[in-house]
């Protein structure tokens, strides 16, 4: 109970009710406090006054707001009324539980008034503290307030449950805390003096033991309150107003207040309301239920955060401790480097030392020698060496001309420690996705077939907190074979078209990202059909344990389509990755063991070159990268624009490899503008036509004639525009690297661009003039393909 607690305390005072009176919004308050949060309004305010003018519909009648504020908007609590300049401000207090309170504004009530009888202002208004809905008081003052007896009663209850705990009355010395009261006995009981006093047996076995708390409140000797009515305070309550939702007494039905309403027995509704508050608790018991188990799996959740983050903590210390090692095996490995050009460069200087000593002192002994010969007096002995020793002297002069003298080594170390990229990726060290992503669930409810295309659809758990960065789809060959990687991508849906007839298929999906691979899900086994009916059906798939055939339009499978599905953005470029095969390997291992395959039976028999096959793409426009003025509807397939100039929006499938073709028509078109087609980078500039940029290659066209336009340079003006309802058609054909237009299925001009390559997004710039809904998945017009196929 004790939870109960702050619903019995009043919001103004912050104790426990004191003769609790009924506000009209269901709210409380103690008398008492009730009379301190009185503030007294205009004449022209009064219930009166509204009555006289016909405008109060009610004895209390509720303020407007915009007149009259009693409370901060900066605080939330109560302040002065200063609406009029005929209600003086009142300095406000906050009461000990926080809410602003008005201190009485009139002298006390006299001591020997209660304060129901005490006078109450004229005009006064009350302000309910916890929903702020104000409403002036008619001549009755508060007496006009029914008083809560049944909140009485339930604080009189709580108040003796916490009261002191009761004694034993059979203890002969010091009386021991009692555990049970006999309601027949009416005494209280300790354990020992029940078994002793009031053994389970003969008569006493029929008697009824209840806790003391229980026992206590049943032997109440002061009686239970009766309500009365607030209008007649002699009269009790024995009817019940349907209509105004409050007990009334006969005297009020006897002056007709109820006289049109619909009136039942004060018991019957009694009942009535009580079963109702049962079955109100039932389901809030059930909220109260799961909030214990939140808060008990909250409670665990904390425990685990703890744990995990003392380990993560240490994997970290261990992480930064293996780079410090790292770095300071590195060190090492460098001071090493140093040291040895150290010692290069002095053996060097200190060789080349040595050799110029020798060569030094032998120059100089060769000099003193020449001195020497030249003191001698005899010329004939003179000249008998004089040429040996001049030869000498000049190939010895030579010998130090010869960079002998020029130092064979600097001093300056010629390494330099290149430390940039390091200290850029320690600046650059951050957390990254340290776990594999959780397995993905495959989405039954949104996996179809349509024709003879399976669609998959699948996502991660909805707990899951690792993002998973792509993921794999593997189908096998239809015969029990491996896997192969048909899908690999960032979608969560894919499309599979022209699988094998009278073939089982298994279907299995992972997720990965920079951490690894996740593990498979659950196999899909699919049944192909061997009819050729090619009616269109749309089914729901089976868990993986049963089986469902495949719908499709003609007995030769010839083809295997990928298509990631909108709402993200999709790439269609089929180079092999680490974890992606091309799209000709994917087909060539799905259709046939050995790269091509044949039919069985005529006249379908035809040998299927795989690396001819095209993808085809359904998408829509993309309301991520569009201008903020383009105005989207159709699920995104059907747009236009709120504003007079151009503004662009893309779809949201890129092309970099394969023919792909599709067409808008025009919903309408006002004031002649020019609407311009075509495709465009990611990039491109959104608040101008299309074309005028590098980034686009369009068409655009007014009802009379088009232009081709490309980083703002118009080409190939033709004749031939567009009204309502036209279609104009766009082919990308990246195999031969050209763009082609067309209006209501005849080409326009000749071919618009060529050399176009690299990633294309189907691209729309209009104004608010003009309406256009994309059509997409569509073939390639018959009279390109026969061309293309004769080229």
């Amino acid at each position: 109970m004790e939870e109960m607690e702050e619903e019995l305390k009043c919001p103004v005072c912050g104790s426990f009710y004191r003769e609790p009176i009924l506000l009209p919004c269901s709210h409380n308050l103690c008398q008492a406090c009730a009379r301190n949060i009185l503030v007294q309004t205009p004449e022209s305010e009064s219930p009166r006054s509204r009555r006289a003018s016909g405008s109060g519909a009610s004895d209390y009648d509720y303020l407007d707001l915009d007149k009259m504020s009693l409370y901060s908007e900066a605080d939330s609590g109560y302040g002065s009324y200063g609406g009029f300049a005929s209600a003086p401000t009142t300095p406000s207090q906050k009461s000990p539980n926080g809410v602003r309170v008005f201190p009485p504004a009139m002298p006390p009530p006299a001591a020997h008034l209660s304060p129901a009888l005490a006078p109450v202002p004229r005009n006064s208004c009350i302000t309910c503290p916890q929903c702020h809905r104000s409403l002036i008081l008619d001549d009755r003052g508060l007496r006009g307030f029914p008083k809560n007896r049944v909140l009485e009663g339930v604080i009189d209850r709580y108040q003796q449950s916490k009261a002191a705990a009761l004694k034993c009355q059979l203890c002969e010395k010091a009386p021991k805390e009692a555990t049970v009261m006999c309601e027949q006995c009416d005494v209280f009981y300790c354990d020992p003096c029940r078994l002793r006093c009031h053994p389970p047996r003969g008569p006493l076995a029929k008697h009824r033991l209840v806790p003391p708390a229980q026992g206590r409140v049943s032997r109440r000797l002061s009686p239970r309150k009766v309500s009365t009515c607030t209008d007649h305070e002699l009269e009790n309550h024995s009817m019940y107003c349907v209509q105004c939702k409050m007990p009334v007494c006969y005297q009020c039905l006897e002056e007709g207040k109820h006289s049109n309403h619909e009136v039942k027995a004060l018991g019957a509704m009694w009942k009535l309301h009580k079963s109702q508050l049962s079955q109100a608790l039932n389901g809030l018991s059930d909220r109260a239920k799961e909030a214990k188990e939140f808060l008990v799996q909250l409670r665990n959740m904390v425990q685990q955060i703890q744990e995990n983050s003392v380990e993560f903590e240490a994997c970290l210390v261990a992480q930064c401790d293996a780079l410090i090692d790292a770095l300071n095996r590195r060190k090492a490995q460098l001071l090493a480097r140093v040291n040895k050009e150290h010692e290069h460069k002095l053996k060097v200087v200190r060789d080349q030392i040595s050799h110029c000593t020798v060569k030094l002192r032998q120059t100089t002994g060769l000099m003193e020698y020449c001195l020497e010969v030249i003191k001698e007096n005899d010329p004939s002995g003179f000249l008998q060496i004089s040429d040996a020793l001049i030869r000498r002297v000049h190939l010895t002069e030579d010998q130090w001309g010869k960079g002998t003298l020029t130092p064979r080594m600097t001093t300056d170390f010629d390494l330099s420690l290149d430390n940039s990229p390091l200290l850029q990726s320690i600046h650059q060290l951050d957390f990254v996705q340290m776990k594999v992503p959780a397995t993905p669930i495959l989405q039954l409810e949104e996996c179809c077939t349509h024709n003879s295309s399976a669609t998959l659809s699948w996502k991660q758990p909805p707990l899951s907190t690792v993002p998973a960065e792509g993921y794999i789809l593997e189908l096998d060959d239809g015969n029990g074979g491996q896997f192969r990687e048909v899908y690999v991508g960032k979608e969560t849906m894919c499309t599979v078209d022209g699988l094998h007839f009278n073939s089982t298929y298994n279907a299995r999906i992972k997720a990965f990202n920079k951490a690894g691979v996740s593990q498979y899900s659950k196999t899909l086994v699919l049944q192909t059909p061997e009819d050729t009916d090619s009616e269109e059906q749309t089914l729901p798939f089976p868990v993986p344990s049963e089986r469902l055939p495949l719908r499709r339009m003609s007995p030769f499978s010839s083809t295997l389509n990928l298509q990631p599905s909108f709402p993200r953005r999709s790439y269609f470029d089929f180079r092999s990755s680490p974890h992606q095969l091309s799209l000709h390997s994917s087909l060539q291992s799905l259709n046939v063991p050995g790269g091509n395959f044949e039919t069985q039976s005529a006249p379908y028999s035809q040998l299927v070159d795989i690396k001819k096959l095209l993808a085809v793409a359904w998408f829509a426009f993309d309301p991520g990268s569009a201008h903020s003025d383009i105005i989207f509807s159709n699920d995104n397939l059907t747009v236009t624009c709120s504003s007079y100039d151009d503004r662009v929006v893309l779809g949201k499938t890129g092309f970099s490899k394969g023919v792909h073709y599709w067409e808008l028509t025009v919903d309408r078109y006002d004031n002649h503008p020019d609407p311009a087609f075509g495709v465009a980078r990611i990039d491109v500039t959104k608040d101008v036509m299309l074309g005028k940029d590098d980034k686009a290659w369009a068409m655009y066209v007014d009802n009379n004639r088009s232009w081709f336009m490309h980083n703002n340079s118009h080409t190939n003006r033709t004749e031939g525009g567009i009204a309502k309802g036209a279609t104009v058609g766009v082919l990308l054909d990246l195999n031969r690297k050209t763009l082609t237009f067309f209006i209501n299925d005849e080409q326009q001009g000749p071919i618009a661009f060529e050399n176009v390559d690299g990633l294309f997004f189907p691209a729309v710039s209009l104004n608010r003039n003009v309406q256009v809904t994309l059509h997409t998945g569509l073939p390639v017009p018959d009279f390109y393909s026969s061309r293309a196929s004769i080229a």
